[in-house]
């Protein structure tokens, strides 16, 4: 093995951007602060190659972490063609866009308590309960403006949405015309709020109505490259759909906290995607394990920056 590359020593300025720490992180390119270097570069590469599909995975708690401003600026840049995400991301996303907050708490704190006061935690994230009374209040006015005994695909319900609202995820991805998929939708408030509507009303969705659509854009796709934010549903909706066709993923950006020993897709590795063939023999791929709350925002600030 070669052994011809040495570590060179960080060594923080006052001046420093954070280009500049990203390059000296790059020079010592040991552990995931290496692993997070190349992310900058294989993310930057992706951006600007002409040709290249950019698939963006939303997992986890982000947005109400206050990471969906990050997407819906990328959406708003062009770096976004194809959005999948949990319907928690959207959902969240749809409370700020009408007006509501996630507030900062702490995970110190009395859970039954929290339950009398009407206030809902994500870790040390709160959300009070008032804000889904608006959300639903939304929800069944935006469903109502759907013409009853429609039939419509997954994507086509949330870009309704977001030609419903002024800011946010969706709300970009609506003008931007980009497609947003949510293959566990009913795992999410909007699920739910879709099932009371239903109680009343004959709208369909075609839950397999997104499928041409988005083997569509995979075939037609030059090279494709893929940007996850956790794993899930959205993590194999992404890697998955190259199956059927000819050519796998030439770019792979993965943010993590998950371990890969215990088997679940999540943590598992993309040099494991190759076995599949979701990831091409010869593509750019990194893994960077860590919060992506630190990760998301450190890549993307470098990598706009160069």
């Amino acid at each position: 093995m070669e052994c011809d590359v040495p570590v060179r020593q960080i060594h923080i300025k006052p001046e420093m951007t954070i280009t500049n720490l990203i390059n000296a992180m790059e020079q010592a390119g040991a552990y995931n602060g290496g692993a997070l270097s190349r992310a900058v570069q294989i993310t930057g590469t992706m951006f600007k190659e002409e040709g290249v599909t950019r698939f963006f995975g939303l997992a986890g708690a982000m947005v109400p972490a206050g990471m969906g401003g990050i997407v819906t600026d990328l959406m708003g840049a062009g770096y976004i063609d194809v959005l999948v995400s949990t319907g928690a991301n959207l959902t969240h996303d749809i409370i700020e866009a009408i007006g509501c907050h996630h507030f900062r708490g702490t995970d110190k704190c009395n859970d039954i308590e929290l339950r009398h006061d009407e206030i809902n935690r994500i870790y040390d994230v709160y959300l009070p309960n008032e804000s889904f009374i608006k959300f639903e209040e939304f929800m069944q006015d935006v469903f109502f403006k759907i013409p009853d005994k429609s039939v419509i695909s997954i994507s086509d319900m949330l870009a309704h949405i977001g030609s419903n609202l002024n800011s946010g995820i969706l709300a970009t991805a609506a003008r931007k015309k980009i497609p947003v998929f949510c293959p566990a939708v009913q795992d999410s408030m909007i699920g739910l709020q879709f099932w009371l509507y239903r109680q009343t009303h004959g709208i369909i969705i075609d839950a397999f109505g997104d499928m041409d659509r988005l083997m569509d854009i995979c075939f037609s796709a030059e090279n494709a490259g893929a940007f996850l934010v956790g794993g899930g549903v959205p993590k194999n909706y992404i890697l998955q759909s190259m199956l059927m066709t000819p050519k796998g993923f030439s770019y792979a950006v993965q943010l993590t906290g998950d371990r890969p020993d215990l088997g679940g897709l999540s943590g598992a590795t993309l040099d494991e995607a190759r076995s599949w063939g979701k990831v091409d023999e010869e593509a750019k791929t990194v893994t960077v394990y860590g919060d992506a709350t630190i990760t998301f925002p450190l890549i993307m600030a470098a990598v706009l920056g160069n």
